[in-house]
């Protein structure tokens, strides 16, 4: 075989590779096999031997029945390598984004059942919203949470929110729900009117950054205010998520 060759075979593998990385990535609970065969479209033995590469490597693990494969401990690790760089790469954003609306403006990623804060620009009213950096939110009830949970597949979505409301003893509508994800799918910002916190509304927008995680731009308000100025603040987040999504995507 002759360089160029190996070269176009090494780049296939790769490719291929990134292909089942990111089908896993979407379904957390972990697949069989053949389940990633079929979704990925290639036979289920190449699918093995690659899985078999990326176990060595510790970026996929088998769960512990050893009837699924789900992504490892070593992609957590890549990923919190780069986190500081998405709060890094969006702090002028989120500088600008509090600084025209005098609000205060957040940063989350999505991990596991809960959003994360990463970052946060403090508004400039006296009074105003402020969550400490590492504080876990909710998904169902806060705008960033809404809106992670409706760049999910469906099912994975259900799941976590079903999931929600059993820890905290709520009774829940999803299909209520689920058209509510959809309305946030077709218009690309999520709200929360009092119902994470009394007295606070917020909205919300989600972003995948260069790895393919979900990370929210919010803006949290006391509700008197929000009111008045819904529309500002909708239209400034939208300016705002519009440029960080073409920074993330590269053009």
């Amino acid at each position: 075989m002759s360089d160029s060759d190996q070269g176009r075979s090494g780049i296939q593998v790769i490719a291929r590779a990134a292909a089942i990385l990111r089908v896993l990535r979407d379904n957390t609970e972990g697949m069989s096999l053949g389940q990633i065969a079929d979704r990925v479209e290639l036979p289920r033995s190449t699918v093995q031997r690659i899985v078999g590469a990326l176990q060595a490597e510790r970026l996929v693990i088998a769960t512990s029945s050893g009837g699924s494969i789900r992504l490892g401990p070593e992609i957590t690790a890549l990923s919190e390598a780069t986190r500081y760089n998405v709060v890094e790469e969006c702090r002028l954003h989120l500088s600008e984004l509090s600084r025209r609306l005098g609000e205060t403006a957040d940063l989350s990623v999505l991990r596991g059942a809960g959003m994360i804060f990463l970052d946060q620009v403090p508004g400039t009213h006296r009074l105003r919203t402020i969550s400490a950096v590492g504080d876990v939110f909710p998904l169902t009830t806060t705008a960033n949470g809404r809106a992670a949970l409706a760049l999910l597949p469906e099912a994975e979505a259900r799941s976590l929110v079903e999931a929600e409301w059993k820890r905290a003893h709520q009774p829940g509508d999803w299909p209520a729900f689920a058209r509510m994800l959809a309305d946030i799918r077709s218009q690309g910002i999520a709200e929360d009117a009092d119902e994470h916190t009394i007295g606070i509304s917020a909205l919300g927008g989600a972003f995948r950054d260069r790895n393919g995680e979900i990370h929210a731009i919010s803006v949290p308000v006391p509700t008197p205010r929000f009111r008045a100025m819904r529309g500002t603040v909708e239209a400034e987040l939208r300016e705002t998520l519009d440029r960080v999504r073409q920074h993330f995507s590269g053009r």
